[in-house]
């Protein structure tokens, strides 16, 4: 990653379901991304469609929702998809869901939050664990944005990454 992109960094989030903590993701990192970083998600067993909460959520703190769906992981393994710099796990081990593992060269790290989607309870409940993880999920974000990217070096960059993963 030492030398600086004529693109802008694609910066994939992967899960299980690829309906909520990636999707958040997603979003915020094309909102706070200034262009220099291009979110995108997927999941290894994609739900089909975003979960409406999360959906909710987004419109209500008025980040944009269009093109924001639930896909698989192999769209981005087939000719013409995007270049990927950084790919980032959402997935939480502790909650016993299947990390997946992406072949190739991006930098990778580990950032499991728990899945909202799975919170059982009333709706308000619900709504509480998806606005838990949209703040996890910023604070690592805008960590990650903050980080000199272009000069620094592998090691360094890894290590780094790794730490925002324990971030809350």
């Amino acid at each position: 990653m030492s030398e600086k992109l004529a693109r802008p960094y694609h910066v994939l989030f992967l899960c299980t379901g690829n309906s909520a903590r990636s999707i958040l993701a997603e979003a915020l990192m094309n909102h706070l991304g200034g262009g220099r970083f291009i979110g995108l998600s997927a999941g290894s067993f994609p739900k089909g469609q975003p979960h409406p909460i999360a959906l909710g959520l987004l419109q209500q703190l008025k980040l944009p929702i269009e093109g924001l769906r639930s896909k698989s992981w192999d769209e981005f393994a087939t000719p013409g998809a995007p270049p990927l710099d950084f790919i980032f796990t959402v997935c939480d081990n502790a909650a016993g869901e299947v990390c997946p593992i992406w072949p190739g060269h991006p930098m990778t790290a580990h950032w499991g939050i728990p899945d909202p989607a799975g919170v059982e309870g009333s709706e308000a409940e619900q709504w509480v664990a998806f606005r838990e993880a949209f703040a996890t999920l910023e604070k690592r974000i805008k960590l990650f944005l903050s980080l000199p990217v272009a000069s620094l070096d592998q090691m360094a960059l890894k290590t780094r990454l790794r730490e925002i993963g324990t971030a809350s």
